[in-house]
């Protein structure tokens, strides 16, 4: 007996032919959306290679013309728009920009497609091409959107004496994209036709193989299939509207335990639980009710399915939630360490302060972990060293807790852990150590047994030690202790204990090379500051040198006794931080003190001191244009200035450093205008210097920028506050200082200070004595006789052979060997009687030893001996000779 098919109902039909319909439009519609995006990337795609075209051409163009051989010399002829229009225009057309503008550096145009345009203000960005570089942008003109570029014009010397500019619309050079428009329309109408036969042969076969059946009916088939039950995680189980059971997909079976003929029989003799058997036998909504079955709590949900027009019956779901609550609860777990983890790595190695990332180690980890947290480093660690050895001792760094232990070594306090002990074995092995139960622990202690009994009434009942291990080397030790929870330390606890602190290791070994470089920076600079000031007679001199915080900086001052009684005092200021700027500091401080024995004016001091810093950053170029920081100088600062007490005058030049400050004695505070050039390095002389009359007992302040500048305030406001800090009452350099800094000092400076406070001196009229010279040998004696009657009048008439017959081998040698008018000079310092002879002549005299046969030469010979030093300065006019004696203060 063959089966029938089915019979094909009107509404079978209607359901299938409304499926195709649905097929269709789902067709159409992807189609037309693949059309519409074709269209949209053409368009796009053509937009862009209009632009880029429109760029390239541009360029082109433009440096072109700008490289033309004979265009820098047109743009210096009288009337270049004479000679360059035509030929922009020429070049223009060939080309088919739609214009081509040849401007002067300031943008004026000499050429242009419309005439009345010459002349005026060329429209667009040309400050990077007058730099060199080629400029290319898009813009919105009179004639539409359009790409122009501007590039220099440079003359035989590499100098840029004009701008050529080329602009093109990106209406001139789009693409073909229009005539592809129609291909593709016509392959999308072809591709709907497809869609549509695809449809019709769709709509013929799902008649043919579902036999006429519509989709309702097919769904209602297969509802109760295990393809459906079997799959889900949650037991399902269908009863009938007679109570018997219809079907059990597999988690039912496991979860009810139910046999294995179980359909059919009537669900209230599966043997069920009373609660359970009673809620599937009638049938009633259910959510989310708990019932036992066996040890298992399930989660039954029921439902009636005749209202979706299945037959009249129930279904019930069931869910394990013990399995669930278990999943639950190390979700949790690990949720909680994962968010432990990601807060200590978020807070921990915040700061390159050992203590501080230790702490922050201590707070991350109670109460979460555990109740007792320390941190241990080997004392090598805490200089910036690494530890050698197995038995180092160990300083406790941090310590934190939900209370006070007072059994525990307390912070600060020097350790060695016990051979037996967890800790030891820790550190020696470089792996975390866990003692579950401490009453058992024996080694434990042994390190102390008065302290560790102390440690074991407080409830501490288990800990875990791990060593704190960097690129190898083991650090210090973190102990972690737990006594509110009663069950120990396990395998999972002692897994996130390793990953924490392996995470603080890395914090720690930044922090401990960091305070190695900043020890050894620190050492340096200390090294290459001056420990002591020099003496001398110009001025008193009061420091401060301040450093960063955070760093080592390389700031620097100096005071440089020179010739004639005069002073020079530095200040500079080096770029950056740590041990290069710190030598590049050395380098400037020992370059400004080889300089200054020259006995040069301050401006040419800043000026070899620029050529020095630009030799020394090619030096250390790397090849590629960038400056190499391990070879070549940073950038830098400076002020120079040089006092002389007998003019009270004072010469003064800087190079990218803050103004000095002048405070006269009537407690008034004034910044002179000085010129400021460039810093250092960026080959910006002739340097220019400011002279200033400075009365006795005025102040002269000079400081580098950390006093007056950092975040909070700007220099503006920082010499306003300077200013505010110097005026008054008329006080000693030394209180001077204390001042300032009391006023400005931040309590964490950024930026490290140098302040440098000189108070002038005078030296009095009667204690300096000048007169001319007759450019003729018997005048010598006449010189020898003044300085007899002067050193009298001094009270120095010991000093008065020697004095002579110095400054009669000076006069003889000026009159000699120099021309122009010879003048003498005495000066009476404190600690010294100072010659000096001057001339109109550059000539420089030079000691040597003459030799026996010789008549002279002795001359200079001589003075070296008599003298302390002796020396010559070039001045406006000529030069100066000077020697200086030592004698006892006055």
């Amino acid at each position: 007996m063959t089966r029938r098919p089915p019979k094909r109902h009107p509404g079978s039909l209607l359901g299938v032919r409304s499926l195709a319909g649905q097929v269709f439009v789902l067709q159409a519609v992807l189609v037309l959306l693949l059309v519409v995006a074709a269209v949209a990337a053409l368009v796009v795609q053509a937009r862009n290679d209009s632009t880029r075209e429109a760029r390239n051409r541009s360029v082109a163009v433009a440096e072109g013309f700008a490289g033309a051989p004979g265009l820098p010399a047109a743009l210096r002829s009288e009337d270049p728009t004479e000679r360059l229009q035509p030929l922009a225009e020429g070049v223009r057309e060939r080309s088919g920009v739609d214009f081509l503008v040849v401007t002067d550096t300031d943008g004026i145009r000499y050429t242009h497609p419309k005439p009345d345009r010459i002349g005026r203000k060329f429209v667009g960005t040309i400050e990077p091409a007058l730099r060199g570089e080629v400029v290319t942008e898009e813009i919105v003109g009179t004639i539409g959107p359009l790409v122009q570029a501007v590039v220099p014009v440079r003359d035989a010397d590499g100098d840029i004496v004009g701008l050529v500019s080329s602009g093109i619309t990106v209406e001139n050079v789009e693409g073909t994209a229009g005539g592809q428009f129609p291909l593709l329309f016509g392959a999308s109408a072809g591709a709907l036709l497809l869609s549509m036969a695809g449809t019709a042969v769709v709509s013929r076969r799902l008649l043919r193989q579902t036999r006429g059946l519509a989709p309702g009916e097919m769904t209602r088939m297969y509802e109760h299939h295990d393809a459906v039950l079997h799959a889900v995680r949650e037991g399902v189980l269908i009863a009938g509207a007679d109570g018997r059971l219809v079907l059990a997909n597999d988690e039912a079976r496991r979860l009810l335990d139910l046999p294995p003929d179980a359909e059919g029989r009537p669900v209230a003799a599966l043997g069920l639980p009373p609660p359970l058997d009673g809620l599937l036998a009638s049938g009633r909504v259910a959510v989310d009710e708990v019932h036992m079955a066996g040890e298992r709590m399930l989660a039954v949900n029921q439902q009636p399915v005749d209202r979706y027009g299945a037959p009249s019956g129930s279904v019930a779901t069931f869910r394990d939630t013990t399995e669930m609550r278990v999943l639950s609860e190390r979700a949790e777990v690990a949720g909680r360490r994962l968010r432990l983890l990601y807060d200590a790595g978020t807070g921990i190695g915040t700061t390159l302060d050992m203590m501080r990332t230790a702490e922050a180690l201590a707070r991350a980890a109670v109460p979460r972990l555990a109740d007792f947290v320390t941190v241990d480093l080997a004392e090598p660690v805490l200089r910036g060293e690494e530890p050698a050895g197995e038995a180092v001792d160990m300083r406790r760094v941090a310590a934190d807790g939900i209370r006070e232990v007072p059994s525990f070594y307390a912070r600060g306090d020097l350790i060695r852990f016990a051979p037996s002990t967890p800790q030891a074995q820790g550190y020696g092995t470089g792996r975390a150590v866990l003692e579950a139960d401490l009453t058992d622990a024996t080694g434990w202690r042994a390190q102390d047994p008065e302290r560790s009994r102390g440690i074991m009434e407080e409830g501490v009942h288990s800990l875990i030690t791990a060593p704190l291990r960097a690129r190898g080397i083991v650090l210090g030790l973190v102990t972690f202790w737990r006594s509110e929870k009663p069950e120990p330390f396990d395998g999972d606890d002692l897994s996130l204990a390793e990953e924490l602190v392996a995470r603080a290791a890395v914090a720690v070994d930044n922090a401990r090379r960091y305070t190695r470089e900043h020890t050894m920076a620190a050492a340096l600079q200390r090294s290459l500051l001056p420990r002591a000031l020099p003496e001398q007679d110009a001025l008193d001199v009061a420091y401060r040198y301040l450093p960063a915080h955070s760093g080592v900086g390389g700031d620097w001052f100096d005071v440089i006794p020179l010739s004639g009684a005069r002073a020079a005092l530095v200040v500079g200021d080096v770029v950056g931080h740590g041990l290069h700027a710190a030598a590049t500091m050395g380098r400037l401080r020992t370059a400004v003190h080889n300089f200054s024995a020259l006995d040069l004016p301050p401006d040419e001091i800043i000026g070899h001191l620029d050529e020095l810093v630009s030799r020394n950053d090619q030096e250390g170029d790397d090849g590629d244009g960038t400056p190499d920081d391990t070879h070549g100088m940073m950038g830098a600062t400076c002020l120079y200035a040089i006092y002389d007490p007998a003019s009270r005058r004072c010469v003064m030049a800087r190079a990218g450093h803050p103004p000095p400050a002048v405070v006269r004695p009537d407690g008034t505070v004034e910044f002179p205008d000085t010129p400021v050039s460039a810093p250092l390095g960026l080959g910006a002389p002739p340097y220019e210097s400011a002279e200033i009359e400075l009365a006795e007992g005025s102040r002269l302040v000079l400081y580098t920028d950390g006093l007056v500048e950092d975040r909070a305030r700007d220099i503006d406001a920082g010499l306003d506050l300077l200013a505010r800090a110097l005026a008054g009452a008329d006080r000693s350099p030394e209180e001077t200082c204390d001042a300032v800094t009391g006023a400005m000092l931040a309590e964490h400076p950024r930026d490290d200070i140098a302040l440098l406070v000189a108070r002038t001196r005078a030296l009095a009229a009667d204690r300096t004595a000048s007169w001319g010279v007759p450019s003729d040998p018997a005048a010598v004696s006449a010189v020898r006789e003044e300085v007899a009657r002067r050193l009298a009048d001094w009270g120095l008439e010991e000093a008065a052979f020697t004095t002579e017959l110095i400054l009669s081998e000076l006069v003889t040698n000026a009159i000699r060997h120099a021309t122009g008018p010879v003048r003498v000079r005495l000066l009476r310092a404190e600690r010294g009687l100072i010659c000096e002879v001057s001339d109109t002549s550059s000539t420089s005299p030079h000691l040597r030893r003459a030799a026996t046969t010789d008549e002279g030469g002795r001359g200079l010979f001589l003075v070296a001996q008599l003298s302390e030093r002796w020396g010559t300065r070039y001045t406006g006019t000529g030069k100066v000779i000077w020697a200086e004696q030592h004698l006892p203060p006055a």
